[in-house]
């Protein structure tokens, strides 16, 4: 639903000024059910500080760490608020998110972005920061074999970090076309690989990521990766996913989950370049028809949808 809402002022916070938004898997979950959020969504974004109580902010253009942490516990004192019990979620837990004019987060969760990111590319700094947080987890490199389940833009993100460790990378899905975009989004990345299910890969991958969103992702990385191997669960969907945790036991598979990673790689990799990322953008919308980017980004085809805010 589109309509008007006030703006969100939060005490001590700074208020932005949204620029572009992008919307995810995680949105489309979310208005189906996933997680019972009531609210404005939206994570991914780029905008302007209008008001901070650090005034050095104020007119730059920022994005922002999605999780507001309480600030005084052992977490946020380290300077890692993703896991903080008492934590708000930028359109996802508690605090309405960027699909709106204006956002408000703590002064401390915003982050500059330097002039050589555009706007569009700066939209992806959020879930490239999250395809990151693999390698703060698990350790990759170029002697490992890599599974990567899925096509979609999430999984485009995890490639263009995988083709940085040198691994034997092999991207597993459903789309033709996708499965030839992934290929083609990372050329420097020569050990890529692209299947649709149905080869048997069965025991053969040190690591297998499912990026899939969907419930069938876990099986399938449970079957092509090695005993004593570990695999990434990196998204979520409505529902409940059924598995056979035997399967887990006797091949003492190790399961990692996966969701924010820190910002700072992210940045200085599209520092360098963004014009890849741009490549991912498939329909861009004014903020009044949210309802029909909706409809644009859960087609099948799709991959980043971008709302133009301001």
């Amino acid at each position: 639903m589109v309509h008007d809402a006030p703006i969100p002022r939060r005490n001590g916070e700074a208020l932005v000024q949204v620029i572009c938004a992008g919307i995810c898997n995680t949105d489309l979950e979310i208005a189906k059910g996933y997680a019972a959020f009531q609210g404005t969504l939206g994570h991914e974004f780029v905008g302007r500080v209008v008001e901070s109580p650090d005034g050095s902010l104020e007119g730059r253009r920022v994005v922002g760490e999605i999780n507001a942490g309480c600030g005084h516990c052992k977490l946020c004192a380290g300077g890692d608020s993703r896991h903080c019990v008492e934590r708000t979620v930028l359109g996802i837990k508690g605090r309405d998110g960027a699909f709106a004019e204006f956002l408000s987060l703590p002064s401390r969760n915003l982050i500059e972005v330097p002039d050589s990111v555009s706007d569009e590319a700066a939209v992806f700094i959020e879930p490239l920061a999250a395809a990151f947080g693999i390698l703060e987890q698990v350790e990759i490199n170029g002697s490992h074999d890599v599974a990567l389940i899925g096509d979609g833009k999430l999984a485009h993100l995890i490639a263009l970090v995988l083709a940085q460790t040198n691994c034997a990378l092999t991207i597993i899905g459903k789309h033709k076309e996708k499965l030839e975009r992934a290929k083609a989004f990372c050329p420097h990345a020569l050990q890529i690989e692209t299947h649709a299910p149905g080869q048997d890969f069965k025991g053969r991958f040190d690591v297998a990521i499912d990026a899939t969103g969907s419930p069938s992702g876990l099986a399938t990385a449970l079957d092509v990766v090695k005993p004593r191997g570990t695999v990434v669960l990196k998204t979520t969907h409505h529902g409940v996913t059924a598995v056979d945790t035997s399967q887990i036991v006797v091949n003492e598979i190790r399961i990692v989950g996966s969701r924010c990673g820190r910002f700072g790689p992210a940045i200085d990799l599209l520092s360098t370049g963004d014009r890849a990322l741009r490549t991912l953008i498939t329909g861009r919308f004014p903020l009044d028809a949210g309802l029909l980017a909706f409809e644009e980004a859960s087609a099948s085809e799709s991959m980043k949808v971008i709302l133009k805010v301001a």
